[in-house]
């Protein structure tokens, strides 16, 4: 009899332990969880192009850009930016751009206008896109521009001292020019649209400079080379000829009208200055000293104040 009931009890625990799942189960389901479905991996797909779906119905338009009517299409260095031709808020709404040559747009049909930028020189033009694929090409009617300087005799200049800016060819009515790109390196190349140009070169940073018209021709690389008459000058204030330097020494450039055009503290005054007549003045210890000079083309020279009583000039000379 014993046995029969060990038996009886064991097969109640085997169903109420059966029995424990489905109650949690029904509890789950009453508390919303089981009602949550999750998709398949089916369900996704990866979109086969890049193109928003928002535009999928739009016709592909692909832009390209030569340097002339007869040129090959530019395959790199463009950036293209697509516009809505409405202005919002005064600005034109961009709704694509692209990097490198040629381009695909996938766009709503319509109209836009389109910029294609290539360096400085850039074109735009007013395209129509409808449900159909097409091309449309804009002629940038561009150049190149290479830019140069030597001193008299063909003589290179340091590329760190020498500078370029390129101007508008065509002053406004004050005399001014609209600067296009300042700090051009030598010998860099630069895109403009073609043209004819002003441009100013810079050798050191006081007087010497140069400044020359310049056209650009479509479709081809202009080289310039400007000579500029100048010279690097190193100024020392000495106690004897072929002395040290003098520290703590204040230096005023003047020109030959007597204006003054630099000043500078130190042992030296090193500068670049355009060929001609110049007066240097040098003060230390409330002592002042002058010495006239000549800068001629092409002559890097160094110039000795001397520092002697003979030499130095009354502080009050000229005061009123």
């Amino acid at each position: 009899m014993f046995e029969g009931r060990l038996r009886l009890f064991l097969v109640w625990l085997c169903a109420t332990l059966f029995m424990a799942p489905v109650s949690l189960a029904v509890a789950q389901e009453k508390d919303g969880v089981g009602d949550l479905k999750l998709p398949g991996i089916s369900s996704y797909a990866t979109p086969k192009s890049e193109t928003p779906l928002a535009l999928g119905g739009g016709g592909a338009i692909t832009l390209s850009a030569q340097l002339t009517d007869k040129g090959t299409d530019i395959t790199r260095g463009l950036v293209w930016r697509v516009f809505k031709p409405e202005a919002v808020n005064g600005k034109l709404p961009m709704v694509a751009s692209a990097h490198g040559g040629s381009a695909v747009f996938q766009l709503e049909p319509g109209s836009y206008l389109v910029h294609a930028s290539y360096g400085r020189a850039g074109a735009t033009k007013r395209i129509t896109v409808g449900k159909d694929a097409k091309r449309e090409s804009l002629v940038l009617d561009a150049g190149g521009l290479k830019l140069d300087a030597v001193l008299s005799g063909g003589v290179r200049i340091p590329p760190k001292k020498l500078r370029f800016s390129i101007y508008e060819g065509t002053a406004e009515a004050n005399g001014d020019r609209a600067l296009i790109i300042p700090d051009v390196e030598p010998n860099s190349v630069v895109r403009l649209n073609a043209g004819i140009y002003h441009v100013v070169s810079t050798y050191g940073a006081v007087n010497a400079v140069i400044r020359s018209d310049i056209r650009v021709e479509a479709g081809k690389l202009t080289e310039a080379t400007v000579e500029h008459h100048a010279a690097e000058i190193t100024m020392k204030l000495v106690r004897e000829a072929g002395g040290e330097a003098i520290a703590d020494t204040s230096w005023s450039l003047l020109n030959e009208s007597g204006d003054p055009i630099k000043e500078t503290v130190g042992a030296f005054a090193s500068m670049v200055l355009a060929e001609g007549d110049y007066t240097i003045i040098a003060k230390n210890r409330d002592r002042i000293y002058q010495k006239d000079f000549t800068v001629v083309a092409g002559q890097n020279q160094e110039i000795e104040v001397l520092a002697t009583e003979a030499a130095a000039m009354d502080p009050e000379e000229g005061a009123d």
